[in-house]
């Protein structure tokens, strides 16, 4: 079973250095380094796998005997999590965009 705090933590700091690489990705790619981008893309899609798999395993103990407490940390925790991958979505749109 995983510790809620241990979970929370990692999930925050996984999206948000993953949130932080698309920002440089998009850094990159205004600076015409595609390839740069696209790196640092496929870096911040590793980080984000971890927190959503950090998140699956809270989801599977909420599901079975293991309730979570719904905590304001665990909603912050959630929140990065979205806003990582909203990031990953619209850097990928705004560095094709840039690649015109």
């Amino acid at each position: 079973m995983v510790a809620l705090e241990e979970a929370v933590m990692e999930i925050i700091v996984n999206a948000g250095q993953s949130r932080s690489l698309c920002f440089e990705a998009l850094r990159a790619a205004r600076l015409g380094n595609f390839d740069e981008a696209q790196n640092l893309l496929r870096e911040a899609d590793g980080y984000s796998r971890q927190a959503h798999q950090m998140q699956t395993k809270l989801i599977e103990q909420d599901a079975g005997e293991a309730r979570q407490p719904m905590t304001l940390i665990m909603v912050h925790a959630q929140d990065h999590l979205m806003t990582s991958l909203l990031a990953r979505e619209l850097s990928e749109e705004i560095i094709q965009l840039y690649q015109r």
